[in-house]
């Protein structure tokens, strides 16, 4: 499975599915929910994930009284749960 950059974990079809099931939020992929890791991510790949977030919405979500760490993750949980559910052919329960 190819994933983008911005994804800094290997995913497994299983962490697919859970994050296709309760989202970023869930605690399926916590680099998505941890403002240290979303961060991190943002700094380095932040054009890349607005770039991906403009082409599947159109726009960007509203920041509004967002702190920093909270609007990277909120970019990055926007940007990999429509990639995960784009490749949920790839999900199962099944594989670890």
């Amino acid at each position: 499975m190819s994933q983008p950059a911005w994804i800094t974990e290997k995913l497994t079809g299983y962490d697919i599915a859970s994050i296709n099931q309760g989202g970023c939020a869930s605690g399926a992929y916590m680099p998505a929910v941890r403002y240290s890791d979303a961060i991190a991510t943002m700094d380095q790949h932040g054009d890349d994930v607005i770039n991906f977030i403009e082409n599947v919405f159109g726009e960007l979500p509203d920041t509004s009284g967002l702190s920093w760490g909270g609007i990277a993750c909120l970019y990055l949980s926007t940007a990999v749960e429509p990639w995960a559910m784009a490749n949920a052919h790839l999900a199962n329960w099944e594989d670890n």
